[in-house]
């Protein structure tokens, strides 16, 4: 496991009823993402289509200038259909509740979320804080306002990636 030293070191207290699972960590060394836990006294079964807010058993103290990103696990969204509801679920620098998590079983069949499994994971990042300015107009560009699939075909260069 790396540390995070300097400006990314990240305080966590485990809260009592996380006591005995893990605190959140990398898998590997090349990992973007810590590994988040169920805090779930008895398990929660998830229908298809239902949701549940997940507690981890953590609140954390980010440094200013970070986020939390929490983010769904892929081999859980493969097999099973289950994915973070509002992904990526932002942690501000400044909250130190409970870390929770909202799942969602988008697949079709129940799913058992199960004290200490691992349910998400979590990226701290780097965030830019904007300064806005109300204009009348803004300036142009080439795209203009095209959105919404506006740049994702172009039947010119048919069978290359647009």
């Amino acid at each position: 496991m790396r540390p995070l030293l300097g400006p990314a070191a990240v305080l966590v207290r485990q809260l009592p009823h996380g006591a005995g699972l893990p605190l959140p960590s990398y898998a590997t060394a090349g990992s973007a993402g810590l590994d988040l836990a169920a805090a779930v006294e008895a398990p929660i079964e998830l229908a298809p289509g239902s949701r549940a807010l997940v507690p981890t058993g953590i609140a954390i103290a980010l440094p200013p200038g970070y986020e939390g990103q929490v983010r769904p696990r892929s081999g859980l969204a493969a097999r099973h259909g289950l994915t973070v509801l509002n992904s990526p679920g932002t942690i501000d620098s400044d909250y130190r509740g409970e870390v929770a998590v909202i799942l969602i079983n988008l697949g079709q069949a129940p799913f058992r979320v199960e004290r200490g499994m691992r349910i998400a994971q979590l990226v701290i990042a780097p965030v830019t804080m904007a300064r806005l300015y109300a204009v009348a107009e803004l300036p142009g560009s080439s795209r203009g306002e095209g959105g919404f699939g506006s740049t994702g075909s172009d039947v010119t260069n048919a069978g290359e990636p647009a």
